[in-house]
């Protein structure tokens, strides 16, 4: 009976919050649906290993997903399949990046998109020799994204 009223209560608590998955909040490949699966197929041969917090987040994006222009959504698939090719040590120091950048003023990211939109127009050579030589600074990725 217990057992009952628990799993009643965590279908109502899905059903509440918007994550309805065949599998409960943390399904496995399998059990996502196909339009889960689309969207996420840069991250089939890693999902059964994410950890649940990782798979909620890219679950919300999959809610998001169609409300999204084609370029947004053009963006997203990008960008899983970059994530999907870092190795977990680059994948840290994304989000530390990306941590730092939230914590910026308004005028520090503005400074820093300038700053990156210079670089990104500099022909090739020039960002090579730039990533070489200041590899902290110019291996970033674009702050607008």
């Amino acid at each position: 009976m217990v057992r009952a009223n628990l799993a009643a209560l965590a279908l109502l608590i899905s059903l509440t919050s918007g994550h309805v998955y065949a599998g409960g909040p943390d399904p496995m490949w399998g059990q996502l649906n196909e339009e889960q699966r689309h969207v996420l197929a840069p991250l089939a041969s890693e999902w059964d290993t994410l950890r649940p917090w990782q798979r909620e987040k890219m679950l919300d994006i999959t809610r998001d997903y169609p409300k999204m222009n084609a370029k947004q959504q053009e963006r997203v698939q990008r960008r899983l399949s970059d994530w999907s090719r870092m190795t977990p040590y680059e994948r840290e120091n994304a989000r530390k990046r990306y941590q730092q950048f939230k914590a910026m003023s308004p005028e520090q990211k503005s400074e820093l998109r300038k700053k990156w939109h210079e670089y990104q127009n500099l022909p090739e050579d020039q960002r090579q020799t730039l990533r070489h030589e200041h590899p902290e600074i110019y291996g970033v990725d674009n702050p607008d994204n």
